[in-house]
């Protein structure tokens, strides 16, 4: 990704991440793998529309990024987990070191569409946890007003999976406002803001993907194994 493909920044002050000072020598230098998953299938569509600029940004941070299209894929418990969607989207999980989740908001929540991909993301496989300690940025689209519910609604969601879900996040109000006839969001504060939570996932993942693992090392499963909480999680209800 080049700047030229960023024609709303000022390349004075996009600084590349100074890898050197969030990870030791000896760490793992590949690029941050970042899957993103957004909330809508219209053909013009908003959240992937913040989805793409957002991908673009972690490109040039030097970010390996996959997007997941929702398209085809079956709503919870109305197909096997084996469907070939499922299977697309646990593998990039399970491949991600770091995730960006971008709803609309309708009726006042994120998308149906949207709580559905994360829904097929098992908390648990037996007694492993595919989310669990891998960072987690949020944003929002609207039609109206600017609003906070759906990113509310997805960072308790990131707490829920375990996620390290970073302080900042997006909400991009009267969204039909904010892109061009190409698809690309027009210069304004909002898309600025995108800027920085996309800066601050990646600085985050550099920082605790090496150390995850120790970060999210817990007393009760360290007397509980993993076999033992798969039997327990999975006993049946008399």
């Amino acid at each position: 990704m080049t700047l030229d493909q960023l024609p709303n920044i000022d390349p004075e002050c996009l600084h590349p991440i100074d890898v050197d000072a969030l990870v030791g020598p000896d760490q793992s230098r590949h690029p941050p793998r970042i899957l993103v998953l957004y909330g809508s299938l219209r053909e013009r569509s908003y959240s992937r529309l913040v989805s793409e600029e957002a991908g673009r940004l972690l490109r040039w941070y030097g970010c390996d990024v996959c997007t997941f299209n929702p398209s085809g894929l079956p709503l919870p418990d109305d197909a096997e987990a084996s469907h070939p969607k499922v299977q697309e989207l646990r593998e990039l999980a399970e491949w991600s070191e770091g995730m960006v989740w971008v709803s609309p908001e309708r009726h006042g929540a994120m998308t149906g569409i949207m709580k559905t991909q994360i829904d097929w993301i098992p908390l648990a496989l037996g007694g492993m946890r595919p989310t669990q300690g891998k960072t987690l940025a949020i944003m929002q689209v609207s039609g109206g007003s600017q609003s906070f519910n759906a990113v509310n609604q997805l960072r308790i969601l990131g707490r829920w999976m375990r996620m390290l879900t970073i302080p900042n996040q997006s909400s991009v109000p009267k969204a039909f406002n904010e892109f061009d006839e190409a698809g690309r969001m027009r210069l304004s504060p909002l898309y600025l803001r995108i800027v920085d939570v996309c800066e601050e996932l990646v600085k985050f993942t550099w920082l605790t993907r090496g150390r995850a693992a120790y970060l999210t090392d817990r007393y009760s499963e360290r007397v509980e194994s993993a076999e033992a909480v798969s039997r327990r999680v999975n006993q049946k209800t008399h």
